[in-house]
């Protein structure tokens, strides 16, 4: 059971949200905030698997409210879900932790898939929000000139590529002839290889390294 708080101070946001997933038999949505405050207080108390956060909210920023989840409660998953695609946005709310950023397009892009390759480990960015990132990415210096492509075996960077094209693991290993456990265990050695905390960052790394 994946267990979901929502957080965005338009009620109806919320509501409609809560239509949309209750339904799923994996879903429990725990409970629900309109502002920073509230949403920190239910994250402390009810250890929710995953927050949907809305990044404008009415006390506090919500890049500010992931950067302290990610902090304080790790073992809580930060999805965006907002209708802003600014990529100096969506940079900064990757680097303050959340593990996906979904535009408010229910119908171009699938929310519950999404969800559920957070809660598997893997990050979910919202094809029109990737673009956005990378196209910023590619414009920004390198931030470990250490680092090659001789970093990554060419099995590890095909992979990495597939990543960034929001495959999950199971589609990967289809497409590869590989078992999905198989994949998993490479997707662990790129993140330990490049140094980062999830297969969002890995990517992040790869675009600003010229690699994707």
């Amino acid at each position: 059971m994946i267990r979901l708080l929502i957080i965005d101070d338009h009620e109806m946001v919320r509501e409609g949200l809560k239509a949309i997933l209750m339904t799923e038999p994996d879903f429990s949505i725990v409970g629900d905030a309109a502002t920073a405050v509230q949403a920190l207080e239910l994250i402390e108390r009810l250890q929710p698997d995953i927050a949907l956060l809305d990044v404008r909210l009415p006390d506090s920023s919500g890049i500010e409210v992931c950067r302290t989840v990610t902090e304080r409660f790790p073992e809580t998953a930060v999805i965006i879900l907002t209708t802003f695609t600014d990529e100096t946005l969506v940079a900064e709310c990757i680097q303050a932790g959340a593990r996906g950023y979904i535009v408010k397009d229910i119908e171009r892009f699938d929310l519950k898939r999404s969800i559920r390759a957070v809660a598997r480990g893997e990050g979910a960015i919202d094809p029109k929000a990737a673009a956005v990132l990378m196209t910023q990415l590619r414009r920004a210096p390198q931030t470990n000139p250490e680092l090659s492509l001789e970093s990554l075996s060419s099995q590890q960077l095909v992979i990495l590529r597939f990543v960034a094209q929001g495959l999950s693991s199971r589609e990967i290993a289809k497409k590869l002839y590989l078992s999905e456990n198989t994949i998993k265990g490479y997707v662990q050695e790129i993140l330990h290889r490049l140094n980062v905390k999830n297969r969002t960052e890995a990517v992040m790394v790869a675009v600003k390294h010229g690699w994707l």
